[in-house]
Formats: structure tokens, sequence, C-alpha cells
């Protein structure tokens, strides 16, 4: 039987295994940065997969692919930087 019948549920498990990681992550401290990553990397895909950006035109992915970097790298940062 395969449990995996497409490309969505893939990329929903993976996104489950995601939360999970980040869950068991929360309890430690000084895993922020790491939970942080875990949180882009899950709207990078929410973005491609569920909202169809994979078949957009490449200049569109490029833009949002910069976009969740840019974003991303400004909230480490500020992460970072915090007290």
């Amino acid at each position: 039987m395969i449990l995996v019948r497409s490309r969505a549920t893939a990329v929903w498990l993976v996104l489950l295994c995601g939360t999970l990681v980040s869950a068991a992550l929360g309890a430690r401290h000084g895993a922020g940065a790491l939970i942080l990553l875990f949180a882009f990397m899950k709207a990078y895909l929410v973005g491609l997969y569920f909202m169809e950006l994979h078949d957009a035109p490449p200049i569109l992915r490029l833009m949002f692919t910069g976009y969740c970097g840019l974003v991303f790298a400004a909230v480490v940062i500020f992460y970072l930087e915090s007290p």
C-alpha cells in the first residue's frame, strides 16, 4: 500500500515532522536559531507547494526565495543581537 500518493502529501509529512522537531527543540534553551530555521523552511515549502509557486515562472520563484532568505537573515540577526 502506498502511503504517499502525491507530492503535496509528501510535503505535508515533511512539514509535520518539522513541526514535531521544532516542538522538541523548543524545550531546550539555546535552540532558538535552529527553530527559526525550521520555521522558515516550512514557510518556504508552503509557498512552493501549497501556493503552487513550484509551477510559477522562474523569476517569481527566485523573488520568493530571495524574500524568504532576506526575512530569515533579518530575523536571525535581530534574534542573535537581542539580550
